[in-house]
């Protein structure tokens, strides 16, 4: 019996990594873009070995949990601005280079849309400059960190230490000069640093936590580009200053912040977006029974208000309804079948509010239709 065949002996396609390594870094860059299954009739479903039919589910399956990233317009937008910030940025190592703050709420898929720019950031820069820098270390474009709750400088440097396979050991000084020689050996041009609410002072010593990140762009050619949730709303950019004092705040003048917004469906624009999104997503899934207009046309509204607009909400909706509708042989998605399936806290908790609109006819996501006019409060 052929692997194909010999469920036993099929690996998958699952990829099992950290970005915050170079090691999976390195994957995640150098990848190959997964290849949609093919699809196959209920016909031919029924038709197919046990061993194979239990294959072409762990394909289907690996395959649904992975879609995207999805060149929405407000991914592409990001990119856009992500790229004038970091590849203007020239300036020789005396200077320091102003740095990006990708700001949004939880949900909307910004470190993923950050990492994939990266990820294209590091190919165009390999194509260009090739794999080996001059010195013969391997050249590494772009690198990605993450920081934990309480993190304080020497665990930053450590952080971007650890993504290099180096000695974590010493004080805040010496992880620097260990990490700066790995960012100049091995070309860096960028570093990703997430989740950069988590700096220790976030939420009580702006000054603090701003002068952390001043000491990065200090110490560090690069450019950096900070992921995180709510930073501007406590007054990182200002560094704790009052308005009237903001600008004495040095970090503001050399961050350039940006946003993700969610998709939202007030207006014509906002509808078309996201009709155009959910046929995208259609195109992408491996049901025997699905068709065209079974999200942008049956689902739209349903999916929204299960979602709230948030792209991470609506991608986990998904893929876990075609995991339903795989392993039950319902093999298509429709509202019988979702309103089985669990989402986030967040999206559920606004699941009621939203519904009560659609239903009253304030809100729609079709375009085209109007909606009844707002009662003033």
């Amino acid at each position: 019996m052929s692997t194909a065949e010999d469920p036993a002996l099929f690996e998958g396609d699952d990829r099992q990594y950290s970005p915050t390594r170079l090691d999976g870094w390195l994957q995640e860059v150098n990848g190959a873009d997964r290849q949609q299954p093919e699809p196959h009739t209920r016909a031919q479903l029924a038709r197919m070995a046990p061993g194979a039919l239990l294959v072409h589910n762990d394909r289907r399956e690996v395959w649904h949990a992975n879609l995207g990233p999805i060149a929405t317009p407000q991914l592409l937008a990001l990119h856009e601005d992500l790229a004038e910030i970091v590849e203007s940025n020239r300036q020789d190592g005396d200077k320091t280079k102003p740095a990006a703050l990708v700001d949004a709420y939880p949900g909307l898929g910004k470190s993923t849309a950050v990492r994939a720019y990266g990820r294209g950031l590091f190919r165009k820069e390999v194509a260009l400059r090739g794999e080996t820098a001059p010195g013969g270390d391997r050249r590494v474009p772009v690198i990605y960190i993450a920081l934990t709750g309480n993190t304080q400088i020497r665990g930053l440097n450590a952080a971007i230490c650890r993504f290099y396979g180096l000695p974590t050991s010493g004080n805040a000084d010496t992880l620097a000069e260990r990490a700066v020689d790995a960012v100049l050996s091995m070309k860096t041009i960028a570093i990703i640093i997430d989740d950069v609410h988590f700096l220790a002072g976030s939420h009580t010593n702006q000054t603090r936590m701003a002068n952390q990140l001043k000491y990065l762009a200090n110490v560090f050619p690069v450019t950096l580009i900070y992921v995180g949730v709510g930073v501007q709303r406590r007054g990182l950019l200002r560094e704790g200053f009052t308005a009237e004092q903001a600008l004495l705040a040095q970090f503001g003048r050399r961050t350039t912040a940006l946003t993700l917004p969610p998709f939202q469906v007030e207006d014509e624009s906002g509808r078309r977006q996201w009709r155009t999104l959910l046929k995208t997503i259609e195109k992408k899934l491996v049901l025997a029974d699905t068709y065209p207009g079974m999200l942008a046309d049956d689902l739209s509204d349903y999916l929204y208000a299960r979602s709230t607009g948030h792209f991470a909400s609506l991608m986990a909706l998904i893929n876990r309804g075609c995991l339903r509708a795989v392993r039950t042989g319902h093999e298509r998605l429709d509202r019988e079948l979702m309103d089985r399936v669990k989402n986030d806290a967040a999206a559920e908790e606004a699941r009621r509010e939203l519904t009560a609109e659609i239903e009253a006819g304030l809100l729609t996501t079709r375009p085209g239709l109007s909606v009844k006019r707002r009662r003033p409060a």
